[in-house]
């Protein structure tokens, strides 16, 4: 494992739900180059927040981006380079808030990235203040009586808008979370993975995680309806129990860069076919 890591200090506080990202991601890169796969194919992304650092942590080729851009850039580099495996990391707000446009059409085209979501609930390297998906009860320098929204549930939006793996994963259940990470990362075409990181200081609900996590076991993960339901059975207030956690839903579809496969064939027609890729992106 030691190839792997850098020589950056880790910044994260002791007890930071990080650390378990950080620990399977490294054991399913190993993996990946003991079966073969270069390391130079691999590339991470990161955003703006505390998650942003895991890039700093693992010696791969990496990039960071600013505030909520992390999955565009993401797209852009799959697009020029499809044989590459990209893997994004983003925050809460950093995905859910300032880049949720950017996730939702990701998503839509089904870009083969993978999205890797440190939902902590909170702006942490903010300090605290809420996010879309903050429970209720939770108090902020920005909502000091406690959230007056109803939390946002972030996978039944990837589901309606096209995302063909949507999995939700707690660190803590360490063989099971990288099981879905595994396949999150294997899957051909967009995947999101929520992950409920805990966050220490600002927002420990390790407790409340413990108590309430279940692993989910779906028979039919194609099924839309069926999916569905079980995203929905919580709904992120923290007025309901179980959460479920494992692999929603997949489907196997033709991913966005595919239709642009000759783009590195043909020398000749590179220009009009970068034209095309960037008045659909704008």
């Amino acid at each position: 494992m030691s190839e792997l890591k850098t020589y950056a200090p880790i910044e994260w506080c002791p007890g930071c739900g990080n650390f378990g990202i950080l620990s399977e991601i490294e054991t399913i890169l190993m993996e990946m180059k003991e079966a073969g796969e270069p390391m130079e194919n691999i590339i991470i992304l990161s955003g703006v927040g505390n998650h942003a650092k895991i890039v700093d942590y693992i010696n791969v080729n990496s990039f960071y981006t600013i505030h909520g851009r992390a999955v565009p850039a993401a797209e852009a580099i799959k697009l020029a380079k499809p044989g590459t495996k990209v893997i994004c990391f983003v925050g809460d707000g950093d995905g859910f808030a300032e880049g949720l446009s950017h996730l939702i059409f990701a998503a839509k085209r089904n870009v083969d990235i993978t999205v890797l979501v440190h939902d902590n609930r909170a702006y942490a390297l903010a300090t605290g203040q809420f996010t879309p998906t903050s429970q209720s009860s939770y108090i902020a320098s920005t909502m000091p009586e406690g959230a007056k929204e109803v939390s946002f549930n972030p996978l039944e939006l990837m589901m309606v808008s096209g995302a063909t793996f949507i999995a939700r994963g707690y660190p803590l259940r360490k063989e099971h979370f990288k099981k879905i990470l595994r396949e999150a990362i294997n899957h051909k075409g967009f995947s999101v993975v929520d992950i409920l990181q805990v966050c220490i200081t600002f927002n420990n609900l390790y407790k409340d995680y413990n108590e309430k996590v279940e692993e989910l076991i779906l028979k039919d993960t194609t099924n839309r309806k069926e999916a569905l339901k079980a995203i929905r059975s919580w709904d992120y207030s923290g007025t309901k129990a179980p959460i479920p956690v494992g692999v929603f839903y997949q489907e196997a579809r033709k991913g966005f860069e595919d239709y642009y496969s000759t783009f590195n064939e043909n020398q000749e027609d590179r220009e009009k076919i970068l034209n095309q890729i960037l008045d659909t992106l704008i």
